[in-house]
Formats: structure tokens, C-alpha cells, sequence
């Protein structure tokens, strides 16, 4: 029998959110309904409500979240109700090419849930990256369910399941970097400053910081950075990153703003035969120009990171297990616990970039 829970919803463009109250079904074939517990707020759901996305609206917005299984649907196996979850927007095919290659991480057919929600008059909402989690119960496929020790709260376990991963992701995943590797992460953001506690992690002995603000940049210390550089004015972030790093440039470079201008500082700022990582996420109408002769010159890899490049069933518990050991200081993270009512200004925020993560907690 379908259920009425409380939920945040974006019913047009630009306007501000609502809290709604939206139907949830009962969990089908290959699905599973989760009492969401917490939930980051995303610069994603922002996108969603300024219609930077898609114009499917309305959205139920939410998706960086952990929580408890309710209930689940036939055919579902590995899952049962009790089990603490983390959401992850990627839920495996096992069949697609990418996955019969063994790199199930860039799997090209993954999926949600079938059966739609929507609000009390039968509007169907597209729920954010297939998640919709600003909500106190949520529809997903079981295979966007990822088991982890229910040791670490839902408020810092949530994390991982889009910006902080995307950090993370890049460099241990994407940019493979190892022990004694210079790191340079370009933007201090939330998916920034998870780089750069990832670049920690792997052992990088020169990871710098790179923002205008100087607050994010103290974010960044906190969680890691060795080096730390104002941009803006007459600083020139190349030249800066050389200046640390013997002159040569950083082994790896994150680029974690999206943006052309900031791409060609990555690009220019890494060493000879290093690698650049996108995660930052571009808009549409951006346009990149390099002479190709440098692309060729430079030599080292150009790479795109797609959520961390992770796999949920194998990361997330990893990660969690290192937090619970002290090594990776997820709780940093966490800059306000809010209400389901206070996402608005949380997006305020994170606007004025006055927090890392506002987490609502249900």
C-alpha cells in the first residue's frame, strides 16, 4: 500500500523549494524503500531547481543520503529490511559493456527505480539523480543500496553518496595518485576539499589548495593541504604551483570548478607527462581552447571523472571502515545539521559558500 511522507520538491524553474507531501509506493520487482535518516544538500539539487539539469519538473530533490531499508521487492537479493544503507545514483548493470570489461565503475546502463513517485494530485516527480532523498521514505532500485557499518552516522555516511565521493574519487580513482605524488586541486569546495583529504590519504607529501576564498582554503588545511594559494588579483596560479613543486608542476592536478579558464591553469600547472582530472562540472554553452601542439608536448593523461569514478559496493565500505578507523575525517564535512523546512537557506549557504555541508537529518 502506498505511503504520504514529507518531501522537498522544486515545482518550477527558479523557484523556491516547498515541502510537499509526496506518495511512495510499495517497492516492485528489483526495488526497495528506504526511511531516509539524512541528507547532504548538494550544489546538484540546486542545479536541479535552477533547471541547470533538465525541465522534468517537478523534482524531488535529495540524493546525498544514508538511511535504513524498509521494505523490498521481489527479486531482490543481498538487501533485506533493517539493512543501513548508503544511495548512490549508480546502480549497477552487470551487462553492459563497461561492466563485461571488468570497469563496472563506468557502467553505461545503470538504473533506478521503476515505479514513479508523485505528489497527492498525481503529478509524476522525477526524484534528483534517481534518488530524491530530501524525503522521509524513498523508492529506489535495490541496486542503488549500498550496505556499510551503521557504526558511522547517517549525517557523515550520507556524504558519500555524491560530492565528497567525487573528491575522493578523483584522486584515488581517477588520478590514481600514490605514495610521494604532488597533488594541486583547483577549487575548495565540498568535491575539492574531498580531493584533497583523498590526496592525504594516499600519501601525496605536496598537496596545495587552490580558491579565492579564504575561508574554503582554511577548509582545506584542516583536511590536508600542505600549500594553500589565493587566487584572483595578480596572482598567477601556475607559476604559484610551480614555485612549489621544484619548479615542475604537481604530478596530478584536480580541476574541481568547471570551468575553461581554470581547466587551462590545471592543464598549464601539472608536471611533463602528469595528469589533469575534471570533476568540476561544466555548462553547456563552455567552450575549451589549447593549442594542440602543448596537448601533444606535455605528453601525461587528460582525464574526466564521472562521480569519483567510484564503485559503491566497493568504496563506500572501505571508506566508511577508514573513517571509523580515524584516518579519513569525514565529520569535517559536516558544516550544520537543518530541519527538511531549511533547505532554502541552505542553499543560500552554499551559495555565499558559508558551509562545506548543510545535512538535513530526518
Amino acid at each position: 500500500m502506498a505511503q504520504e511522507v514529507r518531501g522537498i520538491v522544486a515545482a518550477e524553474k527558479g523557484a523556491p523549494v516547498s515541502l510537499e507531501t509526496v506518495v511512495v509506493p510499495d517497492p516492485g520487482p528489483g526495488e526497495a524503500l528506504v526511511k531516509v535518516q539524512a541528507c547532504g544538500v548538494c550544489h546538484t539539487d540546486l542545479h536541479y531547481r535552477e533547471g541547470g539539469i533538465n525541465d522534468d519538473f517537478p523534482f524531488l530533490l535529495g540524493h546525498e543520503a544514508a538511511g535504513v531499508v524498509e521494505a523490498i521487492g521481489p527479486q531482490v537479493s543481498g538487501l533485506e529490511p533493517g539493512d543501513y544503507v548508503i544511495l548512490n545514483w549508480r546502480a549497477v548493470c552487470g551487462n553492459c559493456r563497461a561492466c563485461r570489461k571488468g570497469k563496472p565503475w563506468y557502467c553505461f546502463a545503470t538504473h533506478n527505480a521503476t515505479q514513479k513517485m508523485t505528489l497527492t494530485d498525481g503529478r509524476v516527480l522525477a526524484p534528483a539523480l534517481g534518488i530524491g532523498a530530501f524525503v522521509e521514505k524513498t523508492l529506489v532500485a535495490a541496486g542503488q543500496c549500498t550496505k556499510v557499518d551503521p557504526a558511522a552516522a547517517p549525517a557523515v555516511a550520507g556524504l558519500l553518496g555524491c560530492g565528497v565521493m567525487a573528491g575522493l574519487g578523483a584522486v584515488l580513482n581517477t588520478g590514481a595518485v600514490t605514495r610521494g605524488d604532488s597533488v594541486a586541486v583547483i577549487g575548495c569546495g565540498g568535491v575539492g576539499n574531498g580531493a584533497i583529504a583523498g590526496a592525504r590519504l594516499a600519501g601525496a607529501t605536496t598537496i596545495i589548495g587552490v580558491d579565492l576564498d579564504d575561508r574554503k582554503l582554511n577548509w582545506a588545511k584542516q583536511l590536508g593541504a600542505t600549500h594553500t594559494i589565493k587566487a584572483g588579483g595578480d596572482v598567477d596560479v601556475v607559476e604559484a604551483i610551480r614555485e612549489l613543486t621544484g619548479g615542475f608542476g604537481a604530478d596530478v592536478v584536480v580541476e574541481a570548478v568547471g570551468r575553461p579558464e581554470t581547466y587551462t591553469q590545471a592543464f598549464y600547472a601539472r608536471d611533463l607527462a602528469g595528469t589533469v582530472v575534471l570533476v568540476g562540472v561544466p555548462t553547456p554553452e563552455m567552450k575549451l581552447e589549447l593549442p594542440l601542439l602543448d596537448v601533444f608536448g606535455r605528453g601525461g593523461a587528460l582525464k574526466s571523472s564521472w562521480y569519483g569514478d567510484c564503485l559503491p559496493s566497493r568504496d563506500f565500505p572501505m571508506l566508511i571502515s577508514l573513517y571509523l578507523q580515524g584516518r579519513l575525517d569525514l565529520d569535517m564535512f559536516v558544516s550544520e545539521r537543518i530541519g527538511l523546512g531549511d533547505v532554502e537557506e541552505a542553499f543560500a549557504k552554499m551559495h555565499r559558500g558559508e558551509v562545506l555541508r548543510s545535512v538535513v537529518e530526518l
